[in-house]
């Protein structure tokens, strides 16, 4: 598999206060790669420095593209997507107006596949495309914000806490759309506070406390391991390795 991102040494700080120190990862092409961690690890800081939010120190590139040579619309263009933590919807516009936007640099008939294939991963959005985002639960707009951002025929999709504030059985709809995406060629960056869920679906993950990486490996390595069992997945593995 090819690389699709790449950032290496990247540091992002707010004023003084370095929120993200020395921090290095990669996703290829088909891949579901996964930050796990804390609330307040720097999860979050790091998806919006890789968008162009925030601004960082380091090398980032997408595509072979070196990002510092692109604002977020560009990066938007060249195939990258954020769904952020808190959604940010247009709650007095409709579903359909709100997956319109997302749609901003497409033609005509390209947007009109992309209208498709949103629907078909979420067929509860066309049930409610006339009805006012503001209106819908929060099952709904996770899948209204995950497909605006589809709408833009996106090559990797970040996802920051998908899951947050959800039913299990919402998550769990949303979690097996992840692993759709994957399959029909989008690469997936997920930050996710759910770890057990996240490192079931991902390739594989990282470990990220007070700004730095302290472990990635496999998906299933990360599992196992005996201090992310306890600290993530409340439990502790029976002879399972310490970091």
């Amino acid at each position: 598999m090819s690389t699709l991102l790449k950032v290496t040494d990247v540091h992002v700080a707010y004023g003084k206060v370095e929120a993200v120190r020395a921090v290095s990862l990669d996703v290829a092409d088909n891949e579901i790669v996964t930050i796990i961690g804390a609330n307040g690890a720097g999860k979050t800081t790091l998806l919006n420095a890789i968008m162009g939010i925030l601004p960082l120190k380091g090398a980032a590139h997408f595509a072979g593209q070196d990002m510092a040579r692109l604002d977020i619309e560009d990066r938007v263009m060249a195939g990258l997507s954020l769904v952020p933590e808190h959604r940010e919807l247009f709650s007095t516009m409709n579903v359909e107006d709100n997956l319109q936007l997302g749609a901003f640099r497409l033609p005509k008939a390209a947007t009109a596949n992309a209208f498709e294939r949103v629907y078909t991963l979420f067929p509860r959005l066309k049930e409610r495309r006339k009805q006012l985002a503001g209106t819908l639960s929060g099952g709904e707009q996770q899948m209204l914000a995950m497909g605006r951002a589809l709408m833009g025929t996106p090559r990797l999709l970040m996802l920051d806490e998908p899951s947050l504030g959800l039913a299990p059985i919402i998550v769990a709809d949303i979690f097996r759309t992840i692993g759709e995406l994957r399959a029909s060629g989008v690469s997936v960056l997920l930050v996710e506070q759910n770890a057990k869920a996240a490192l079931q679906i991902a390739d594989r993950a990282y470990v990220m406390e007070l700004g730095e990486f302290i472990l990635n490996g496999s998906a299933k390595e990360i599992a196992a391991n005996q201090r992310v069992a306890a600290s993530y997945l409340g439990f502790q593995h029976e002879g399972a390795s310490a970091v």
